[in-house]
């Protein structure tokens, strides 16, 4: 249950049940080699005004920073999402009741959370390997991910094939699925999961999305006509160093991990790295910020190796981006509140694809362009694709609002990824039957 705090001061000692529990979790990750997160909580506050989310920017801007932004701060009708170390939280609480913030618990610990999905991850594990089925409505790692792939594309190399377009920093490779009935350079679709690495809700629906490309193809008119005009391509993992991370060290880890002599923090945030308002509003020069947008446009690997693909490719007429959370359906501008010139058929678009999503679990999203419906944020994948001449470029925020955020569970996957794909087929079906 939440509860809003308005000034009352609500830190105080732990019992000592408490405190060992404390010991003995840091100590368990130390053996594990894993960050360890009992006792973080995941605050969301609600300003009052612009002076206030100036106040909760002047927190990610401290050395080292004291709180990770899962929402930052945009304008005063959105929440923000933050969470706290357990050694900042009395801190951390204490400034925000200083200046009279209302705040809420959205999470109480966050290991918690983290434990159960690992653990739901090794039941699913096991039953993986007695039955030697693929489960869907589990997180996988990415050998895991990976493997998957290579035995997808054999058991419909009629349809699918896989490409490598590139490596990443750790020199991982770079994949991409194609789903074709033949042809080349036909006008094409992209769709790209998990460029923030913690959002593995995106890697899990991108996954269910590829196997009912392929279960639908030939039953689904609308989806048979589309593979029959143009091709899918699907970049299931698109940071892998990062995702890599977050199973082995980081659970929370957004960036990808690239490294740069004379810096002490690691990673650039892979969506401001895009040439389009590269440096601008909503980017970050400071390597350790969550936003940090990299020495250079398309400086990293991972982006490089995308424009790359699809500038030589040289037809996609869609691009759509899923991340998490928040349920939104957006599309350009983030760098500024400047309408794009078809901005009305977007909006309609938008609108019809959330309509069809509601429609198959109830779920509420909301639209509109990046800028004016969450933030700016200059040098992302959706601006660039627009100003490479893709018209329909969009980009997700799947499930939730905030009671899980990027710690989705599992049992919420299937019902995630049957509305997404809903969304999607949608958005397929105007660029089909609107072709440029």
């Amino acid at each position: 249950m939440q509860r809003t705090y308005t000034g009352e001061t609500c830190a105080g000692p732990f019992p000592m049940d408490r405190r060992a529990l404390l010991v003995f979790s840091f100590a368990l990750a130390a053996a594990l080699g894993q960050v360890n997160f009992t006792g973080d909580q995941v605050l969301r506050i609600l300003a009052k005004d612009e002076t206030q989310l100036s106040l909760l920017r002047d927190l990610e801007g401290l050395k080292p920073p004291k709180v990770d932004f899962w929402r930052a701060p945009a304008r005063p009708s959105l929440p923000v999402d933050m969470r706290v170390p357990f050694s900042e939280l009395t801190d951390v609480k204490d400034y925000l009741e200083s200046h009279d913030f209302a705040y809420s618990v959205m999470i109480k610990d966050v290991q918690v959370l983290l434990d159960e999905e690992r653990e739901t991850m090794a039941k699913s594990r096991r039953l993986e390997r007695s039955t030697s089925d693929f489960s869907y409505s589990s997180y996988h790692t990415l050998e895991e991910i990976y493997s998957w792939i290579d035995n997808f594309v054999t058991e419909h190399s009629d349809i699918v094939s896989k490409i490598q377009i590139g490596s990443s920093f750790e020199n991982r490779s770079i994949l991409v699925l194609k789903f074709s009935t033949g042809g080349s350079r036909r006008p094409a679709i992209w769709i790209d999961t998990g460029i923030h690495s913690r959002e593995w809700i995106t890697h899990a629906t991108g996954i269910w999305t590829a196997k009912k490309i392929v279960s639908e193809y030939g039953r689904d008119r609308v989806l048979t006509d589309i593979l029959k005009a143009m091709d899918i391509f699907i970049e299931l993992v698109t940071n892998p160093d990062g995702f890599a991370f977050t199973h082995s060290m980081n659970r929370l880890w957004r960036k990808n991990k690239s490294i740069r002599p004379g810096m002490f923090c690691i990673g650039v945030d892979l969506n401001r790295n895009w040439k389009s308002g590269f440096g601008g509003n909503g980017s970050n020069s400071n390597p350790c910020s969550e936003t940090y947008h990299g020495p250079s446009p398309q400086s990293e690997p991972e982006v490089a190796a995308i424009v790359d693909f699809i500038t030589a490719h040289g037809n996609f007429k869609v691009l759509i981006s899923i991340h998490s959370y928040s349920q939104m359906l957006m599309y350009p501008y983030g760098q500024s509140v400047e309408p794009v010139s078809n901005q009305k058929e977007l909006f309609r678009l938008a609108k019809a694809a959330v309509k069809a999503l509601r429609a198959v679990h109830g779920m509420e999203y909301v639209f509109g362009s990046i800028s004016t419906t969450l933030y700016t944020a200059s040098g992302i994948t959706v601006d660039w694709a627009y100003d490479s001449g893709i018209k329909y470029a969009f980009s997700f925020e799947l499930r939730d609002t905030g009671q899980y955020g990027f710690l989705l569970p599992a049992s919420q996957i299937i019902p995630t990824a049957q509305e997404t794909w809903m969304a999607i087929w949608t958005i397929m079906r105007h660029a089909l039957t609107h072709p440029y």
